[in-house]
């Protein structure tokens, strides 16, 4: 049987994580995930954090880092050195036109560059803003066409790829062999004008509170067995737990207990 290996966007406990981060990495291998993926370094640097993963026992999958930050090639270096195999790309607004398109290409394939130069793969990490089209393609799928894929992965969330209106198994099948972790994220209510919100990006959250809301895997709307299996296919080495915003009742961490006792009862 496949190993499935489950690990946990430190994004989604970050509060507690920037109180304690040695602490509450040791609640996270307690819980049963087998490594994390990085959101920040917590006032370290990246060597710091990833010396206390490893005396916690958890694998450092990979890291979100923010674009000008992978423009910085201290940044890069200071990740490089703890052996990181993976550096993603979390978010990229925009564009909006042809051109932008173009400038948006260019950029992420020149960070992509400096990224294997160092041994790391480079991915993206939708959101559903990419699922819009310019002359007639997702912007997502420009990105993947225009890029190559030893500059260039996908870090599909499933999320946001139904957000966007696709159907996660079908879009994660679509990248198989350029698909290596795949972000597991859950959700309820219907896609509305200010979820973001929910993820610090918008003001209003109050509006779309009930309407839009992020779930523990496995207790919202996405049919996680049929995904887990098209990751399979696709080739995925890693699945990462990831919400944004507690709910339910939970606090983050258990939240986080909740996605990892959800998907081990069948993984």
């Amino acid at each position: 049987m496949k190993e499935r290996l489950i690990a946990l966007q430190v994004y989604s406990v970050r509060d507690a994580a920037e109180a304690d981060f040695a602490g509450t990495m040791r609640k996270v291998k307690e819980m049963g995930y087998d490594g994390v993926e990085l959101a920040g370094t917590y006032g370290m640097t990246a060597v710091e954090a990833k010396k206390i993963l490893d005396e916690v026992g958890l694998e450092l999958v990979s890291a979100h880092v923010p674009m000008d930050q992978l423009e910085d090639d201290a940044v890069l270096d200071d990740y490089a050195a703890t052996g990181l195999k993976h550096i993603a790309i979390p978010w990229l607004t925009g564009p909006k036109t042809k051109e932008e398109l173009d400038a948006a290409i260019a950029r992420i394939r020149s960070v992509g560059e400096r990224c294997k130069a160092r041994g790391m793969q480079l991915l993206y990490h939708n959101h559903d803003f990419e699922f819009e089209k310019i002359d007639g393609r997702y912007i997502l799928d420009a990105y993947y066409a225009e890029i190559p894929s030893d500059l260039l992965q996908t870090e599909l969330d499933v999320c946001w790829v139904n957000v966007g209106g696709e159907k996660p198994p079908v879009y994660v099948r679509k990248y198989s062999g350029r698909a290596p972790i795949v972000h597991l994220k859950d959700f309820s209510g219907q896609k509305s004008e200010n979820m973001y919100g929910l993820i610090g990006t918008d003001g209003k959250k109050e509006e779309v509170s009930g309407k839009f809301e992020f779930r523990p895997v496995g207790y919202g709307l996405q049919d996680v067995p049929s995904i887990i299996a098209a990751a399979d296919d696709a080739g995925s080495a890693w699945f990462v737990v990831e919400q944004d915003m507690p709910s339910m009742g939970r606090t983050p961490m258990e939240c986080a207990q909740m996605s990892i006792r959800y998907l081990r009862s069948f993984l």
